[in-house]
Formats: structure tokens, sequence, C-alpha cells
């Protein structure tokens, strides 16, 4: 039992410092964000591999749910943070920001023929948060439970991939960026996998007041 549970202390070690390297903060930072107050999150571009043949509608609805439920996890995470007054800033409500999109004309099908400048321009925001979710799972719907103790430890079972961007609106130009692979150990769904996630990252998230 005791190998056991060093054998977890050290994975869980390397988990956290895989973790830091696929972090990237731009060395320009500070001087593009200081004077940042808003960031808008916007839907996730999101590419489904599932196992199950979907036609090409069916697969698009599916992506665009699961584009829009990260949208939605990040919303909660950080409200929960500026409730202890954790961040540095503020995050548009989602729901205004895509009252805001449908106005502009601005769907999940064309989001990415606007550029950041363009979008934060229309949203009113100091900076993009946007990010991709490669999945072959329906992470929305919750990951399978049926897993070992083993498998848990090691973190077999492959989802895929996010990545979660922050850009600055002004200059458009990517300032932080976090990727991380997606695991059973990752959460058991779309709100557990960003609370983990970000938690993560927490010391390394440039707007947590804590962290800095």
């Amino acid at each position: 039992m005791k190998n056991l549970l060093v054998a977890f202390l050290i994975i869980a070690g390397t988990a956290n410092a895989v973790a830091q390297k696929n972090i990237f903060q731009s060395n320009r930072f500070d001087e593009l964000s200081q004077d940042h107050q808003v960031l808008a999150i916007i839907p996730f571009f999101t590419h489904l591999d599932l196992d199950e043949e979907l036609s090409r509608s069916e697969k698009h609805r599916l992506e665009q749910k699961e584009g829009y439920a990260v949208q939605d996890a990040l919303e909660t995470y950080f409200g929960r943070g500026k409730k202890r007054k954790k961040f540095s800033v503020d995050f548009q409500n989602s729901k205004d920001t895509n009252a805001l999109l449908a106005q502009n004309d601005i769907s999940y099908d064309n989001i990415d023929r606007y550029t950041i400048r363009e979008l934060a321009d229309i949203l009113g925001v100091d900076g993009i948060i946007s990010g991709n979710l490669d999945v072959n799972v329906l992470l929305s719907d919750g990951v399978p439970s049926d897993f070992s103790f083993l498998d848990y430890l090691l973190g077999d079972a492959d989802y895929g991939r996010i990545g979660i961007k922050i850009s600055d609106g002004k200059s458009g130009k990517l300032i932080w960026k976090y990727e991380q692979e997606i695991s059973r150990k990752s959460g058991k769904d779309t709100d557990d996998l960003i609370d983990k996630m970000m938690k993560k990252a927490a010391r390394k998230f440039p707007y947590d007041k804590e962290g800095r």
C-alpha cells in the first residue's frame, strides 16, 4: 500500500510538471493586458471523433453543444472566483456575449471568419477567451464510469485534448494559452474538467490575484 501511495505521488507530481509545460504566456503579457478590465468567453471550436456513425448535421449539432458547454463551464468557474475577489478582471456574461454575437449575425458556424480584434470590438471587451476541444466522447454528457483504481491512478483512457487561449482585443495577439489532454482523471463532465483544469493552472493564470 505504501509503494502504491509513493507511485501515486510521483505520478501526480509528474502530471503537475507536465501541466506547467503546457502553459504559454507571452513575454508582452503585462504590456498588452495592463488595461484589461473585461474579457468575453466565446464558444469553443469542437471536433468530435465518435465511434458511432452520425449524419453531418447531427455531428455538427453535437459539436456545437460541446462548444457551448465549455463556454458555460468556464463562465461558472470564473464566476465562483469573482465572488471570492480572486481575479483582477471581470468576465462578460455568456448570455450577453451570445446575444451580441447573434445581433451581429455571428453564429457558431461563422465566428471563425472574424478576427479577435473584430470580436472584441463587437462585444465591447478588452480580451477574448477562446479555444479548441478535440474529443472522442460527449464530455457534456459525462465520461464512462467503468474504470479501475489503476486506470484512475495512471490516467488511462485518452478522450482527447482541450486548449484554452486568451487574446488581447486591441492587438489581436495571443497572450496566454493552456493545453491539456483529457482522460478519466480529468473530470467526470465538462464542468468538472474545467474546474480541475483551471485549478491546476491557477498559479500560472495571469489574472489570478492569488497566483501572481
